[in-house]
C-alpha cells in the first residue's frame, strides 16, 4: 500500500507541475501541435537537371551478314556500359504525408549508349590476303519519361535523408546513330589502315517506347522556404527498346551489315534541383522550420 501511495502521490505532483506549466505559457501548448499536424502534408512542386549514363542490353542478337569460315560469335556487337553520358530535365510534383512522398516526375532525358564489332574476308589460298573492318557505333536516343515514385524519408530534419522507388513508362521522341567505319587491309602486299567518314542517319524508326523500374536514394537539405534535391538512381527497361518491324528498313544502315539487336536500356541517373512547398502557415512561421 504504501509503495502504491507513493506512485499516485508522483503521479499527482507530474499532473500538477504539467498544469502550471500550461498556466504560465497562456494556454499556447497546442499551436505547436496544431503546427506538427500541419506538416505532416505538404504539396511541392519544382525542378532538376542533371546527366545519365546508359547500358544496352542484348536480349536477342541479330546480323545482315553471317560469317562462313570462322564463328559467328566473332561478329557480335561489344556493348559499352556506362560510357556515354547523358542528360536529363525534370519537373517534380509531390504529395508528402507523415514521411512518405508520392511523386510525378516528367522528364525529358537524352540517353547515349555505345557499341562496335568486325568483319574479316581472307583468301582460302593465301591466308595472308585478308581485310578487317571495324564497325563503331553510337546511339542518341530522347525520351519522354513518365514515373511514379514513392519516397520515404529516414530522417525528419533539416537534412533529410531518403529512398525512393518506382515504375515509368518512356516515350521515344527523336534517334540517331553514328558509323565510324575503319579497316586494315593486308591483301595489297603490305598493311594499310583507312577510315571512312561516319555516316549519321536518323533511327528514330529503330527505336520504340519501352517500361521499366527505378529504385535510389537521395537527400533534400531544407534551405528557408527552398528544398534543395540530390538523388541517384537507378532505371532497369523490362521491355525491348527496338522496334521489330523495322529491324531491317533502313537502307543504308543494312548496307553497312547492321542490324540492330533485341535490347533493355538500363540508366543511371542523377539530378540536382530546388522545390517549392505549396502551403504556409503564416508569414511569420516557415513551412520548413521542422
Amino acid at each position: 500500500m504504501k509503495q502504491l501511495f507513493t506512485i499516485l502521490m508522483l503521479f499527482a505532483v507530474c499532473l500538477a507541475s504539467s498544469a502550471q506549466s500550461k498556466r504560465k505559457q497562456g494556454g499556447l501548448a497546442a499551436k505547436p501541435s496544431q503546427q506538427n499536424k500541419f506538416l505532416e502534408k505538404q504539396w511541392w512542386l519544382g525542378f532538376k537537371a542533371g546527366t545519365n549514363l546508359s547500358e544496352a542490353s542484348p536480349i536477342k542478337r541479330y546480323a545482315v551478314m553471317t560469317p562462313t569460315n570462322y564463328a559467328v560469335a566473332l561478329t557480335d556487337k561489344s556493348y559499352d556500359s556506362f560510357s556515354k553520358t547523358g542528360s536529363q530535365a525534370t519537373l517534380e510534383a509531390t504529395f508528402y504525408y507523415k514521411g512518405f512522398s508520392f511523386s510525378v516526375q516528367p522528364t525529358y532525358r537524352h540517353s547515349r549508349f555505345s557499341y562496335s564489332n568486325q568483319y574479316q574476308w581472307d583468301n582460302p589460298e593465301n591466308s595472308s590476303e585478308r581485310l578487317v573492318l571495324e564497325y563503331d557505333q553510337e546511339q542518341k536516343i530522347d525520351y519522354a519519361d513518365l514515373p511514379l515514385i514513392v519516397k520515404f524519408d529516414i530522417l525528419r530534419s533539416k537534412l533529410r535523408p531518403y529512398v525512393q522507388a518506382g515504375i515509368f513508362y518512356s516515350l521515344l521522341i527523336n534517334a540517331n546513330k553514328s558509323v565510324k567505319v575503319t579497316g586494315t587491309d593486308y591483301a595489297s602486299g603490305g598493311t594499310n589502315q583507312f577510315s571512312n567518314e561516319p555516316i549519321i542517319v536518323g533511327a528514330k524508326d529503330l527505336f520504340d517506347n519501352y517500361w521499366g523500374l527505378m529504385a535510389g536514394a537521395g537527400v533534400d537539405y531544407n534551405f528557408g522556404n527552398v528544398r534543395v534535391v540530390l538523388d541517384a538512381s537507378y532505371w532497369k527497361g523490362m521491355s525491348n527498346i527496338t522496334n521489330v518491324d523495322n529491324r531491317f528498313g533502313n537502307d543504308r544502315l543494312a548496307g553497312i551489315g547492321d542490324a540492330q539487336d533485341d535490347l533493355d536500356l538500363n540508366n543511371i541517373v542523377i539530378s540536382a534541383g530546388v522545390l517549392f512547398p505549396m502551403r504556409f502557415l503564416s508569414n511569420s512561421f516557415k513551412t520548413l522550420d521542422r
